[in-house]
């Protein structure tokens, strides 16, 4: 009996952590989406860049990630995006199917996207390691150190207006620090890509794996008041809240 009680609960805290990110919210504003203009030459080369990079990522052997996995999951979508979401690594799902955030977190991102407004395809989604470690292990410092060239190449390339990282793994590695992501989030730092561009901003927030493991109102709504930063940031109209 009390397994059955807390199946149902875990099932109720995913049905109102959906609707808290997607049917609680109406869009106040003109970009409730992107528009789509035609592809200029710089994004048009931004494009062909990525594809380059997501090639040398295919064939990367530096460290026995290479080896072990099933798929490489060098990022996805837009090469123009302003906002560019990074985690931690690929999960199983990920690895069968060569993309990013695709299992149940990705879903749960997806949804944190539709929230603000935007779709899968106005942003870019990536990971600092760019294949699964075995067992969805935390990455070694190795793994860090020969993956992240490739990240820095893709946000040199893109660069966006701001930069996600989702989770402690993420942000400690792109702000080179050791506080944890408690006291990273909520607020904006700098992201330099040492190519004598001034900093991109960069927001910390809760992993949406770790939503999952640890439900609960206050940290969701945590990352909700990240994202509504983000928004202000960019200048985009923030969703409110349906009073029906």
């Amino acid at each position: 009996m009390k397994k059955d009680v807390d199946t149902t609960k875990i099932v109720q805290q995913h049905c109102e952590m959906d609707n808290f990110f997607t049917g609680g919210f109406t869009i106040k504003g003109a970009h409730a989406e992107q528009t789509q203009a035609e592809p200029d030459e710089s994004a048009v080369e931004a494009a062909a860049e990525l594809e380059k990079i997501a090639e040398e990522v295919r064939q990367c052997r530096k460290c026995e990630l290479g080896s072990s996995r099933t798929n490489a999951v060098p990022g996805e979508v837009n090469p123009n995006a302003q906002i560019v979401f990074v985690g931690e690594g690929p999960g199983a799902d990920e690895d069968a199917q060569g993309r990013p955030f695709v299992g149940r977190a990705g879903k749960l991102l997806d949804k944190i996207i539709e929230a603000c407004g935007l779709k899968r395809s106005d942003v870019f989604i990536c990971n600092i390691l760019k294949c699964r470690p075995p067992g969805n292990r935390d990455p070694k410092p190795d793994e860090i150190i020969n993956c992240l060239p490739y990240l820095q190449r893709q946000l040199e390339t893109i660069n966006p207006e701001i930069i996600v990282a989702l989770g402690a793994h993420a942000a400690k590695t792109l702000l080179d620090t050791n506080k944890p992501i408690g006291q990273l989030r909520g607020q904006f730092h700098e992201y330099y890509t040492g190519m004598g561009r001034p900093p991109i901003k960069l927001m910390p927030t809760y992993h949406p794996a770790y939503l999952l493991r640890n439900y609960s109102q206050d940290n969701r709504k945590r990352v909700w008041e990240d994202m509504k930063k983000v928004l202000e940031e960019l200048g985009l109209p923030i969703p409110k809240r349906n009073k029906k």
